[in-house]
């Protein structure tokens, strides 16, 4: 018994053993992702901040194991150009600035249980020592010493720095300032030190310290305020949650969506969706700074400062210039004449060109005759059979002694309406397929679409049902080639049938659709075929790029230029409702 008891441990210890090991081989890596965060307090307080965000993400998405990384505004810049962190947390002018320079993209926004929302969230409380009595308004601020973070810092300098221009007070020069760095700890130590008269730091950052209606007061508090803290300036949306240009999209939505559901913290802390920043780009707007640095007109003083080196610069091409007056005329003459040689050779080339062209147009008419050879083969045996019969019935009826006058001039007449009728199809299919230079004719528009409509119908033996909607008068003309308009029409229609050749015959349609606006005549060829993906639409039109398996990709491209050549222009659209595409012409309308 005991020996039976002792095997039979054995295998279950075996066993253990095996399924762990087959545990450990088949567990999936744990993929490290790196949240960089602005560190506003010390080290320990950011962290413990945030330590329910992170608790939260790694226990939603175990397949990744997410770290805080801190840093100042510099750093954190320093860390997303070279790949080194993820996703970025900071406050809104910081993620406004890496928004426009990096590219971060915001997915979600902080909210704090007792604020009215997300955006309306973060604005600047001003303190002064509680014995400073003569300090109660922003005006009071003139002259004295004010304590900032540094120029990056949103709620520590930005704010107030609005709050005061608005009052027309300017902070370099009617207030001293004292930045202490980052953590914003050392903003109200400098105050309470009386290293500096008044600071700038977050709002209801005041009401987390001990005793701190015996140590400070606020400067100008709003008499309302939703937020149940003291604040000295208008209020601004609370910070955000970015992915940057190189975040995985798969991940980022997943940690959007994991935000989204996590509970309100033991700090009231928990995630909206994105809030609005408009507010922090007025504010950088009216400022002139961050992504608006550009509006600013610098002065004279401080374009010598800025371009001293630059300035110095000219003035010694200055006072060089006297000397090389006289070899700069001798350069002058020698590239007049170098320049009269290039423009004669350019000539040459654009002649050549243009040419080359034509000579492209052209091919490209001939193209669509001969993928239309067939069709337009069958029909014209149409009126070539009806001359035969009515030819072989006259000699029938002379062999039989039965030709009269009436049954004469019956087939006489038959016989040349359908020789008129096959006449016209070749003059038409001619007069398309010869060569000459481009020529600007002023042409109605309604009948040269007809034309086309007419000519792409003769050349097919089963055409398609084609509905011409013209919302236009009748009377609306263009300033065109009419040939290569209709060079034009004829490969969008031809495209169109195309791409409906697995439809069957009877659900073959062609919507040709003109219309006038902005003195914009409009031609929109819309067909019912497969259609084309978005990536396709966008290469549509290069030159050699096709989707059809014996395509050149010449043909599109060749239509843009002929429209751009008109002024107008050609564009690809997928319809509203339905499947297919639509192509549309667009040409200047003349009188």
């Amino acid at each position: 018994m005991t020996v039976l008891l002792s095997r039979f441990l054995g295998l279950c210890l075996t066993l253990t053993l095996l399924l762990g090991y087959a545990s450990d081989s088949l567990a999936v890596p744990v993929q490290d992702v790196r949240i960089g965060v602005l560190a506003y307090r010390d080290s320990d307080a950011t962290q413990d901040t945030w330590e329910s965000t992170i608790d939260h993400l790694n226990q939603a998405l175990p397949e990744y194991h997410f770290i805080l990384k801190q840093g100042d505004h510099q750093s954190l810049q320093h860390a997303i150009e070279n790949g080194d962190v993820d996703f970025i947390l900071t406050n809104p002018g910081h993620y406004v600035t890496l928004e426009t320079l990096l590219g971060a993209s915001r997915i979600a926004t902080l909210e704090q249980g007792g604020r009215p929302s997300a955006e309306n969230s973060l604005g600047t409380t001003v303190i002064a020592r509680a014995d400073r009595s003569d300090l109660n308004t922003l005006f009071d601020l003139k002259k004295q010493k004010l304590a900032a973070t540094s120029p990056e810092g949103f709620t520590s300098y930005q704010v107030l720095w609005r709050e005061l221009e608005a009052l027309g007070m300017k902070p370099d020069t009617d207030v001293e300032l004292l930045f202490t760095g980052l953590p914003m700890d050392k903003v109200w130590q400098a105050v309470e030190s009386g290293k500096a008269d008044v600071g700038a730091i977050r709002g209801c950052l005041l009401e987390t310290l001990p005793n701190w209606q015996e140590r400070f007061r606020v400067v100008s508090p709003l008499p309302t305020t939703a937020l149940g803290c003291a604040v000295s300036s208008r209020l601004y949306p609370n910070w955000p949650l970015a992915s940057l240009r190189y975040t995985n999209p798969k991940l980022a939505r997943a940690v959007a969506v994991a935000l989204l559901q996590m509970p309100t913290d033991e700090q009231g802390l928990s995630w909206a969706v994105p809030a609005d920043y408009q507010s922090v780009h007025d504010m950088f707007k009216e400022l002139k700074i961050g992504p608006y640095q550009y509006l600013r007109e610098p002065t004279l003083q401080h374009l010598a400062e800025r371009y001293w080196p630059i300035l110095a610069f000219a003035l010694l091409v200055l006072l060089g210039w006297l000397v090389y007056t006289v070899r700069v005329e001798y350069l002058i003459q020698k590239r007049t004449l170098l320049l009269q040689n290039a423009l004669t050779e350019g000539e040459a080339m654009r002649e050549r060109m243009q040419a080359s062209q034509e000579k492209a147009d052209h091919m490209s008419r001939l193209s669509i005759l001969g993928e239309l050879s067939a069709n337009l083969a069958h029909e014209l045996n149409q009126p070539l059979a009806g001359i035969i019969n009515y030819g072989q019935s006259l000699l029938r009826r002379q062999a039989n002694g039965r030709l009269d006058p009436d049954a004469l001039n019956q087939a006489a007449s038959e016989i040349v309406t359908q020789a008129e009728t096959a006449a016209g199809i070749l003059g038409r299919v001619r007069s398309f397929a010869r060569k000459r230079p481009p020529v600007r004719e002023h042409r109605p528009i309604i009948s040269l679409i007809q034309d086309s409509l007419d000519l792409f119908s003769n050349m097919l033996s089963t055409p398609p049902s084609i509905v011409l909607d013209a919302q236009l008068p009748p009377e609306t003309c263009i300033q065109a080639d009419p040939l290569q308009i209709q060079q034009v029409l004829l490969n969008l229609l031809k495209n169109g049938l195309d791409a409906m050749q697995d439809l069957p015959a009877d659900q073959r349609v062609l919507q040709v659709k003109v219309t006038l606006h902005d003195n914009l005549v409009s031609i929109a060829v819309r067909d019912w075929g497969h259609g084309l993906q978005s990536d396709t639409i966008q290469h549509v039109f290069d030159a050699f790029y096709t989707t059809k398996e014996n395509g050149l990709g010449l043909g599109l491209a060749i239509c843009v230029g002929i429209a751009e050549a008109h002024g107008g222009q050609l564009t690809a659209t997928k319809p509203e409702q339905g499947p297919g595409m639509i192509f549309t012409l667009l040409l200047p309308a003349h009188d």
